[in-house]
């Protein structure tokens, strides 16, 4: 028998989702990659600009390493040179950006993005920046501008359809952000972000059976993920199965001993 769940339940599920922003694959669009910025992979790169220190990509790649290996300062020293000798380096206005982002500077990294976008209006990876970011904030309007740019393009920018949805879902209309989510799921199979957020709005619509299968498949491809395991236990509490969807809130707590979601469950189903 489905279970109903008490209404603030499921209308904390997005914000979990947004805090937690649990992903892979091209949703982690800040990655960190520590062999990036070895002693070795450095010397290399500073030989290159050594050798020609008037050639802006030189540096841009370094600025790459140095950020993908999170020395994120020596990142925008490089950045800032790159700039300086093309100022048109779009590319490099972006991976500023990306810098910033991870530094909190959301001002400087939404100018980085506006720059980049002057420069090349149809540049797809500034505006799903730009937008991410204005999304986080709250300024919907601006970001579902940026990410329908994207989208309008016939883009095939998974993260443009997923930032959508979030906003979709954040505002209710959980119906469209499914829409979003299953485009953003054809576009990149692999990543679990997506089904994760689509099973929320599945548990939203009252459909638990959709819900389970595609946070099943987000358990799959992300084993480490406490919202999934915690929604997982949900959708299997509204299906009537409280022994297995408390195994899957242990699991959660396991993962997150924050995990509200998790911790109320448990307190419905009982322990064990």
């Amino acid at each position: 028998m489905r279970k109903i769940l008490p209404h603030a339940t499921l209308l904390s599920l997005a914000t979990l989702l947004a805090a937690c922003n649990t992903s892979g694959g091209v949703y982690n669009d800040v990655p960190i990659n520590s062999s990036a910025g070895s002693s070795t992979n450095i010397a290399s790169l500073t030989a290159v600009i050594d050798s020609n220190p008037s050639d802006a990509s030189a540096y841009s790649t370094r600025g790459i390493a140095y950020g993908q290996a999170g020395k994120l300062d020596q990142a925008v020293e490089d950045f800032n040179r790159a700039i300086q000798l093309n100022p048109q380096s779009y590319q490099t206005y972006a991976n500023r950006a990306l810098v910033y982002r991870r530094q909190g500077k959301n001002d400087l990294a939404v100018a980085d993005y506006t720059r980049a976008i002057n420069i090349k209006p149809d540049y797809d990876v500034a505006y799903v920046g730009r937008g991410n970011i204005y999304r986080q904030q709250g300024n919907y309007s601006a970001a579902l501008a940026d990410f329908n740019s994207v989208i309008a393009r016939d883009s095939s920018d998974a993260r443009a359809f997923y930032n959508r949805g979030l906003i979709y879902q954040a505002q209710n209309q959980d119906s469209l952000a499914i829409e979003d989510f299953a485009t953003a799921i054809g576009l990149n199979p692999k990543a679990a972000a997506p089904y994760i957020a689509r099973g929320i709005s599945y548990l939203a619509v009252n459909d638990p059976d959709a819900a389970f299968s595609d946070l099943s498949m987000a358990v799959n491809l992300d084993r480490e993920s406490s919202i999934a395991w915690a929604n997982r236990g949900l959708a299997l509490e509204m299906l009537g199965k409280p022994k297995d969807a408390r195994r899957n809130y242990t699991r959660a707590m396991s993962l997150d001993n924050s995990n509200k979601i998790a911790r109320d469950g448990l307190g419905r189903v009982g322990q064990g």
